[in-house]
């Protein structure tokens, strides 16, 4: 059982909200780069791309990487908008009254 646990985290990467965030802010990467030695990576880090939080052996391999499927589909998830809590809430039901008002005769009706 343990070998299972340690292949399904093996190949794990920064996930989606820790990747915008480096999107966002430029000080949130280099804290996450900060993090690696240079010697311990890739091309001794200089090849990274950001949208899938990978280092790569040369410049070579990093245009090759863009051009392929794994880093367009998730470039496509990052345009998506982001899960939150707000919305996670919505879906079971959750803080909805804030969006409905009664009327008079407690008809229920969704706020603009």
């Amino acid at each position: 059982m343990g070998a299972l646990r340690r292949v399904k985290t093996k190949r794990r990467t920064r996930d989606y909200d820790q990747i915008l965030a480096d999107i966002d802010s430029p000080r949130h990467l280099s804290q996450y780069k900060e993090t690696k030695d240079a010697e311990d990576l890739p091309g001794l880090g200089q090849h990274y791309c950001m949208e899938c939080s990978k280092w790569f052996e040369s410049e070579y391999n990093l245009k090759a990487h863009t051009k392929g499927k794994n880093h367009k589909r998730r470039l496509r998830i990052l345009r998506e908008e982001p899960h939150s809590q707000k919305i996670a809430e919505a879906a079971v039901g959750l803080g909805v009254a804030d969006n409905v008002k009664r009327t008079e005769d407690d008809n229920v009706e969704m706020k603009d």
